[in-house]
């Protein structure tokens, strides 16, 4: 097959596949399962041992994901592959999965173990949260497809799960301030857009900055060891 007749085929595959502004729940609960195995292997593994498989997970997805951007066989493959978890901008740029794999691994390597777990709470839940509350009820947009609904959403499931997190360390001090800066923080990290870059980098890598400020300022991390 030639690659005409390849990005013919790919085209055809577009028109099946779901817009940003779709619900797509299939994606969804692919993100917030995959993340979340990323949380409990982070948890339960030892450092090494979980870096280990994040760049062995790395190695297995990104590569193939560039290269069919320049294959259109093998973009074909792939598209057809993924296609109930793919969105139709994916088809001539990278997968959201490859942003995140980067951004997990990026503050996997720079952020101690407690500020990358709870980004990956934050990454699994409140970012597909958001998305799903935005897209059906976000009447008040804020920067073009993210609503106050959505943030509202993030904020929510950001402060749950930080106020969870630390009650189950036996973290009292602080606890609901913290909570609910870290909630800002999270619900910042999902809304606020940097240039282009897709938000599965972004969130992750701007939750650990912010979480990092955050915990240091209160001293959690001593109350951590």
């Amino acid at each position: 097959m030639n690659d005409t007749q390849s990005s013919q085929n790919l085209n055809s595959f577009a028109g099946d596949l779901k817009k940003r502004s779709d619900v797509h729940i299939a994606r969804k609960i692919w993100h917030m399962t995959g993340v979340s195995i990323f949380f409990i292997g982070w948890s339960l593994l030892p450092y090494w041992l979980s870096m280990s498989l994040l760049i062995l997970g790395w190695f297995a997805f990104v590569p193939p994901d560039l290269i069919r951007l320049y294959n259109p066989e093998l973009n074909r493959i792939l598209t057809r592959w993924f296609r109930p978890i793919m969105r139709k901008n994916e088809l001539d740029r990278p997968a959201g999965t490859t942003y995140l794999l980067t951004g997990v691994i990026f503050i996997g390597f720079i952020f101690p173990a407690e500020i990358v777990g709870l980004s990956l709470l934050f990454l699994a839940f409140a970012d597909p949260i958001a998305s799903y509350v935005g897209i059906r009820w976000g009447k008040d947009k804020i920067f073009g497809h993210k609503s106050v609904q959505g943030f509202l959403a993030a904020f929510a499931v950001c402060f749950i799960a930080t106020f969870t997190f630390l009650y189950l360390k036996n973290i009292s001090d602080y606890l609901l301030i913290v909570s609910l800066i870290a909630g800002l923080i999270g619900a910042l990290a999902e809304l606020v857009p940097i240039a282009k870059i897709d938000d599965n980098f972004t969130m992750p890598v701007l939750s650990s900055v912010g979480l990092y400020a955050l915990f240091t300022f209160f001293n959690i991390f001593q109350h951590l060891k």
